[in-house]
Order: C-alpha cells, then structure tokens, then sequence
C-alpha cells in the first residue's frame, strides 16, 4: 500500500483490551497492520491494568479511559474529551455490541467522518427474551446503529442479523469480515511431554480442553457435566480448563462437588494457547450458549485437534470439516461424552499440517483478515462523504 496523506487514524472502542477473543484479534491486527499508515488507539471502559496494554504502548498506540459508561451524560462528556485531546481521528470503530449505537452517535456529533460498528457476537436467543426496558434499549441501540453508523461489521451472518437486522444482507453498508489467526505459533514443534510435565498433566492422560473466559455463555457448568461423564467411561480423562472470569470459584465449586478436583486443572489466562493446544490438547470442547464465530474453534483447527462443539455456534467456523463435531445443547451430558470418546477413538481424518494448509488458504489466515480490513478504513476514508448513512425510517427492523 503506498500512501502519501497522514495515516489515518483508528480509534477502537472495547471494554478493556483482556485476553478475550474479540481483543485478541485486535491484537493480531495490530501487531500485523501497517502501523505507518494506520494508527490505532484503543478507547477502554476501565482503569484496571489489562492483559495487553503494555504490548499496545510498546507498538505505539496508546490505552485511553472513558469511564462511566452506564452514566450516558458523564460517558458523553468524558468521549468528547478524548477525541478533542487525543484526536482527530479518521474512524470510530465499535466493538461493544449494542452500545455501538451510543458511541456511534457521540462519534458523529464529534465530527468523526467513519463510524464502524461491529457485531462479534450473536445474542439473537437471548434478544427474544428480553424484559420490556431491555428490549426499548436494544431497539434503540440498532436504530441508532442504523442511523449513525456509516459501515457495518460483522464476524458471521448471524452476528450479522443479530445487529444489523434480518435483512441486513439488502444494504451495503453491511459487510462480513472474518477473524484472522497468526498461523506462526502452529507451525513451530511443541514437545507434548514437556508441556504435560510444565502443566502438571499426567503424560498418558486423554485431555479435554477448553479456552474461554468463566462467563455464563461459554456453559462451564455444562461443560463439568459432560467431563464427569467421560471420566466414567474413561479414568485417564483430565479437563483443561484455560481462562478467567467471574464464574470461576463457582465452577472450581462445582468440580469439587463431583468429585473431578483431581482431573481438571484451572491455568488461567494464558498467552500461548497455540503451544497449549499442540501440546497438551486432545480434543477441544466448547458446549457455547452462542458465539459470534467462536476465535478458539479457528485456533483448534489450525492445531489440528478434533472440535465437538453446540450448534449455535456459525457455520463459518467450520474450516476444517473432518475435524468438527456438531450437537445440540438439548442432548444430555452423556451423549456428548459418547461422541468425545468415538472421536478419540476414530482414526485421525487430518494430519495437523494439513489443517494448517486449509486454515493458511482461507479467510481466518491474518495476513488476508488484516488486509480485507485495512481495504475497509482506506475505502470508507478516501469516499467518507459518499457512503455517510441516509436517515432510516422510523421502524428500520422488525424485532422479535
């Protein structure tokens, strides 16, 4: 890319930059954009110290609070402050879901020319059972959304629909734009024995793993259910567990309860999941009550490692097909420890190095993600004018 003009300017607005899927990715994009041409900075809701601040300061961006978002006049004044001291920025770009709507708004009355909002998640079934207050936000927020945003984002069709509306395809202000990984960490050797060892993982054990923060949506408690299922078909199963949340004492609680204590190991958040998955994984299980795409399946994949997962969880994120098992979160425990074991049972269908060919030639490889999306900021910033958001109608969507 050659450009003479100034970089242009990205603020990214996320919660806090944790190790979390969405963040991440934002953290493969930074590290793997071109930084001379396009400067991105990241708006956080939080003062807490966040897992990847200091290597965002070390490539020259820079962490900046906003505090007090559930206080819309207090937030609105403190995002005016930012974008006056910080700024201009060419772009604001969205990754909070629903409240996009709000930024995006706040965005657009202080002057910023490309306001994206972008959808990494499906919340669809959790929408339909809103309570009436919750359902006048929401439908507020997408109007918003529809109002204010000048692109739209999203990781999958259904993060698609769930924010953009069901006929978000009709408009092209609405575009897919899939998660890319770095393929690097896949494709060193990782010795099993000294990661097991490191883990305190007994070498001969059947490991179960799973990568995700301890939040209701990833269904730990289901997730204890399934392994405690496995290990009375199979003693040598032990349950790694990667992450941290809110609800982890409680399923530390739960394990206990069961009697698992000694066959699932807590590590916390960890940086090298790739080495983790190479080295100490055997099958990935991730029983999500909804995902937007699901980052760690494209991980698992590129890993080489079979993947049983629910069925909410987008088709886009089904790379590699031999090694994908789908089933239904109405299927008791059991039954998905019957399908772990047949997978473990079942001859290899793909060698690791060819599920890291396929993940190489696809969409969710980074080099292909960063340029798909480094093509969207140097469209909307050289046409700002041209695709700024006709007003919607009054009712843009219908909401169930």
């Amino acid at each position: 890319m050659s450009r003479s003009e100034s970089p242009i300017r990205i603020l990214h607005v996320v919660g806090g930059m944790v190790r979390d899927g969405v963040e991440t990715w934002l953290m493969h994009v930074l590290r793997h954009i071109d930084r001379e041409h396009f400067r991105m900075d990241f708006l956080v809701h939080t003062t807490q110290p966040c897992a990847y601040d200091d290597e965002i300061r070390a490539l020259g961006s820079q962490i900046i609070p906003c505090l007090h978002p559930s206080q819309p006049w207090l937030y609105a004044r403190n995002f005016r402050r930012v974008v006056r001291e910080h700024g201009p920025y060419d772009i604001v770009h969205s990754h909070v879901l629903h409240y996009s709507g709000y930024i995006l708004r706040l965005a657009q009355q202080a002057g910023v020319p490309v306001r994206i909002a972008h959808s990494h998640s499906d919340t669809s079934r959790l929408q339909a059972q809103a309570g009436l207050l919750r359902h006048g936000y929401l439908t507020l927020m997408k109007r918003w959304i529809a109002r204010h945003a000048t692109v739209g984002l999203a990781v999958s069709r259904q993060a698609a629909a769930g924010l953009f509306g069901p006929a978000w395809e009709s408009h092209p202000r609405w575009q897919i734009l899939h998660y890319g990984i770095d393929l690097a960490p896949f494709q060193g050797h990782i010795d099993p024995v000294a990661v097991r060892a490191e883990l305190d993982v007994p070498a001969e054990a059947f490991v179960i793993g799973h990568v995700g923060r301890f939040v209701e949506v990833k269904n730990h408690a289901f997730l204890v259910d399934i392994a405690a299922e496995v290990a009375k078909r199979e003693p040598r199963m032990c349950l790694l567990l990667v992450g941290d949340g809110p609800l982890r004492p409680t399923i530390k609680q739960k394990v206990a309860q069961v009697g698992l204590a000694d066959q699932v190991v807590f590590i916390g958040s960890r940086p090298d999941v790739p080495r983790l998955m190479l080295g100490a994984m055997d099958v990935l299980l991730l029983p999500s009550h909804y995902e937007g795409l699901g980052l760690v399946l494209i991980e698992a994949q590129t890993a080489g490692l079979p993947c049983v997962f629910s069925d909410v969880v987008p088709e886009e994120a089904g790379v590699v097909k031999p090694l994908m098992r789908r089933l239904s979160l109405s299927q008791p425990a059991s039954v998905w420890a019957e399908v772990i074991l047949a997978v473990r049972d079942a001859a290899p269908a793909i060698t690791q190095q060819e599920a890291l060919a396929v993940i190489e030639k696809s969409s969710f490889n980074i080099q292909t993600s960063v340029k798909s999306l480094a093509e969207v900021y140097l469209v909307c910033s050289t046409t700002k004018v041209a695709i700024e958001p006709a007003r919607p109608s009054s009712r843009p969507y219908e909401y169930s």
